[in-house]
C-alpha cells in the first residue's frame, strides 16, 4: 500500500518540479479558479490528517493545516510531499488493521464511521487521484505538459487504445 501511495505522490513531485511558482499559484482557471498549488495542499492536508489523527486514533478530515505557502511556492510543496512520505514510511504493515474513528463534514454535518486506518490511507489516496484529476485540467489550459500518462487516472480506469 505505501509503494503505491509513494509512486502517485511522487507523481506530484514531479509535477512541482516541472512548473513555475507563478504556474503553481496561477488561479484563473474557470470554472473553479483554484490552483494547482491549492489543490496540491489540500491533497497533502488529508494525509496530515490521518497522521494528526494517529495518537488519539481520531481522524478529523475537516480539520486541515491549509498552509499558505504550500500553495504558492514548488518548493514549500514538494518539502511537504516530501514530509508526507516520511511519515508514510513509518508507519508498519500491521498498523493497517487499527481502528481509528473518522470525521468529516459532509455538508449536513460532521459524521464519523469506524475506519481501519488502512481504509483511511485508501480514502487519501483515492482522494489525490482525483484532484490530479482535477489538476489535469488546470494544466492543461495552462499549456503545460502532464508530467507522466498516468497523473490523474484511477489504475483501474480502461486505457484508451488509439485508432491508427
Amino acid at each position: 500500500m505505501i509503494d503505491a501511495i509513494e509512486k502517485n505522490l511522487q507523481r506530484g513531485i514531479k509535477l512541482l518540479n516541472s512548473i513555475t511558482d507563478q504556474q503553481y499559484s496561477d488561479a484563473t482557471i474557470p470554472p473553479y479558479f483554484s490552483s494547482i498549488g491549492t489543490n496540491m495542499r489540500h491533497v497533502l492536508d488529508a494525509f496530515t490528517c490521518v497522521f494528526n489523527g494517529l495518537e488519539n486514533n481520531h481522524i478529523d478530515f475537516s480539520n486541515r493545516d491549509r498552509n499558505q505557502l504550500a500553495e504558492e511556492k514548488t518548493a514549500v510543496g514538494i518539502d511537504y510531499f516530501n514530509e508526507v512520505i516520511t511519515k508514510l514510511h513509518l508507519l508498519k504493515e500491521s498498523d493497517f488493521d487499527k481502528m481509528v474513528s473518522v470525521c468529516d463534514d459532509l455538508g449536513t454535518g460532521v459524521v464519523t464511521a469506524n475506519y481501519t486506518l488502512g481504509s483511511a490511507l485508501i480514502q487519501a489516496h483515492s482522494h489525490a487521484i482525483h484532484h490530479y484529476a482535477s489538476i489535469g485540467f488546470i494544466i492543461h489550459q495552462l499549456g503545460v505538459e502532464l508530467p507522466d500518462a498516468d497523473f490523474g487516472f484511477n489504475p483501474t480506469t480502461p486505457k484508451k487504445v488509439e485508432a491508427c
